[in-house]
């Protein structure tokens, strides 16, 4: 059994969940709109230029969680399914979990926005298992901070290492799927890296080393 992994955001989803998640809080009036949207905004332009700081984004992302129940969280996160993250499937990203599916593989989402969004996508889509930033729960709360290694640039490396460890999988006939600069050390480290509607560098990277290049949106 090969391992078929997966960015998700911009690669199985036509859109940043992560992003998304703070437009939907904007939307629900439960954070302010502009001083909440303008950070949100600034972050997303710096994980698209590679220039994010994941400590002082994950600390402004996260501090939502904290004032409401999981209860509450969990009610929301189900309007957001329908109404922001439903309209980012992508038919063609279906078509390939499938076939990964159909040939056998082990199908693993690793991303670095928190498991409190991204965990109920991976369910809906499919797949075997995630890697996720994970946040902080403590007595029924969340605390606004994280458990171990964020899951973003080489910590994506460092939490897959961790992974195979323990689930006793190995990188033989492994892929990975991604758009981002920022998941260069973990296509790198793969047998098949595949560039998914690639941002620029990305693009040139993999024009230069003869990765594939491929669309899930057209």
């Amino acid at each position: 059994m090969s391992l078929a992994i997966f960015d998700l955001d911009n690669t199985l989803l036509g859109g940043d969940s992560d992003h998304g998640w703070g437009e939907f809080l904007v939307s629900r009036g439960l954070v302010d709109e502009r001083e909440f949207r303008e950070a949100n905004d600034r972050y997303y332009r710096q994980y698209q230029s590679g220039q994010l700081d994941i400590h002082a984004y994950l600390a402004f992302a996260l501090e939502p969680l904290t004032r409401h129940s999981v209860e509450t969280l969990q009610a929301l996160h189900a309007e957001f399914m329908r109404d922001v993250i439903a309209p980012m499937r992508l038919p063609k990203a279906q078509a390939l979990l499938a076939q990964h599916r159909a040939r056998g593989d082990y199908l693993l989402i690793i991303t670095a926005t928190n498991a409190f969004v991204t965990r109920p996508i991976a369910q809906s889509l499919g797949v075997d298992d995630i890697i996720a930033t994970e946040p902080e729960l403590r007595c029924g709360r969340y605390t606004g901070r994280i458990v171990g290694t964020p899951s973003f640039r080489e910590g994506k490396v460092v939490r897959l290492q961790e992974w195979l460890r323990e689930k006793q999988f190995d990188l033989a006939g492994s892929s990975f799927y991604s758009d981002s600069l920022n998941d260069l050390p973990l296509l790198e480290m793969v047998e098949s890296p595949v560039a998914v509607d690639p941002d620029d560098t990305l693009r040139a990277i993999a024009t230069e080393r003869g990765w594939p290049v491929i669309s899930l949106r057209d």
